[in-house]
């Protein structure tokens, strides 16, 4: 096969090294463009998992709604009437709505965000109390330090048991002393630590001072009846969340005698927006830096086309000479296309390897971190492969022209060149 003669290989790199220097600030153009294409991809990948690990342990199709005021009169009631929910409504939702997956019912005790103080052993804690189901822990995962969350045992039996924030610990226990089985007091009630978790970086829904206790046990301690605060959702993967909220605002606004029109008696948060944003951000990050590589490679190869241009004009005796020796227009072309895509894969080839190591080096220095939004900023093999097709086919298109320059030298013109 052509592509693996010897004496061709020979020739190519005896004519690129005719001028070394030449040849070594035409391959900068490519070196450049090849470490801009990388750096960019790179960075918008890091930046695409940055994000990914920021929000780690939250659902993204997960969706939050609870009860408001309303701001229309309807069947005799009022505006301004505070809707409050019962743990009823959620058995209602999830068997009307079969896309849910998981509803976890939640109560807060005091107002929304409401501090309470928690005591031990005269220390004290302005810690956000919550009632839940272990469900809770599908939609916002909590990281534990210590210990266990809650379980259906705790919820069947009504424990008096909690899951305290790192932050409530180093207010109520000194450090290093062990809270697993230690009581705190809560209103008067006691509870037992079975487990310590720390804030996930993330969308803080809970704080990072909060106590979780088993909502039964909620209801009896703190004689909450059948109320309900707010509840958390998790929709199916392929099912959009905002089909969900409409039908679970249609459901309530009918059970609780809404009118149709008011927006503000139900409050709602979909998480999957703000994934999706993140999402789409970071999709045209990666297409704009694919597109402001791509033309600064190009760029680059185009300075290896003129450089060939020269070149040819330089051998346009040795040219003509193997012509008048019988070598082919195709034999001229394909040695000038060879030059063209050798010296712009090799180019890349060190374009991409200094980016790889600025690349490994940033991700040393940064991606450790749970606050700075930038994990293995590297580029993926599809990238990678797309890349090197993409300067393999700008060098080809590039190096046409200096190609067909060579090939339409006669042989006879070429002689006579002095």
């Amino acid at each position: 096969m052509w592509l693996f003669d010897r004496d061709l290989w020979i020739e190519i790199f005896h004519t690129l090294g005719k001028n070394m220097f030449r040849t070594f600030l035409t391959m900068l153009g490519v070196i450049f463009a090849m470490l801009i294409l990388v750096l960019l991809l790179g960075s918008a990948n890091g930046m695409s998992n940055g994000f990914n690990k920021l929000f780690a342990g939250t659902a993204s199709n997960s969706l939050f709604v609870w009860g408001q005021s309303t701001s229309e009169p309807y069947k005799g009631f009022e505006r301004g009437r505070r809707i409050r929910y019962k743990i009823e409504d959620a058995d209602i939702l999830k068997k009307q709505i079969p896309e849910i997956e998981v509803l976890a019912p939640r109560i807060e005790l005091g107002n929304h965000r409401g501090i309470v103080t928690v005591y031990r052993n005269g220390q004290t804690s302005g810690s956000a109390v919550y009632g839940d189901y272990p469900e809770i822990d599908n939609i916002t995962k909590k990281k534990l330090v210590e210990g266990r969350f809650l379980n259906q045992t705790d919820i069947d039996g009504s424990k008096k048991v909690c899951v305290i924030g790192e932050e409530t610990y180093k207010l109520l226990f000194d450090k290093g002393e062990n809270a697993i089985g230690q009581d705190i007091r809560i209103n008067g009630i006691y509870f037992s630590v079975v487990g310590i978790y720390k804030p996930n970086n993330n969308i803080n829904i809970d704080g990072e001072n909060a106590v979780f206790i088993p909502f039964t046990t909620f209801q009896k301690a703190f004689n909450s009846g059948d109320r309900m605060g707010w509840m958390a959702i998790a929709v199916e993967e392929n099912t959009p969340v905002p089909f969900v909220e409409r039908q679970i605002k249609s459901i309530l606004k009918a059970k609780y005698d809404i009118h149709p029109d008011d927006e503000r008696a139900i409050g709602s948060f979909d998480m999957s927006e703000i994934f999706n944003n993140i999402s789409g951000f970071t999709m045209v990050l990666k297409i704009f830096s694919l597109f402001v590589g791509g033309f600064t490679l190009l760029a680059g190869v185009i300075a290896i086309s003129n450089i060939l241009l020269i070149t040819v004009k330089e051998r346009t005796q040795e040219i003509g000479v193997r012509r008048a020796l019988g070598a082919t227009p195709k034999i001229v072309m394909r040695q000038i296309m060879v030059e063209s895509i050798t010296l712009t894969a090799f180019a890349g080839m060190i374009g991409f390897a200094i980016a790889v190591a600025v690349l490994a080096a940033l991700n040393a220095m940064f991606g450790s971190g749970d606050d700075f939004p930038f994990v293995k900023p590297m580029i993926s093999v599809p990238q990678f492969v797309l890349s090197f097709f993409l300067m393999v086919f700008f060098s080809m298109l590039i190096g046409l022209i200096p190609a067909v320059k060579a090939v339409n030298i006669k042989p006879i013109d070429a002689l006579r060149e002095e």
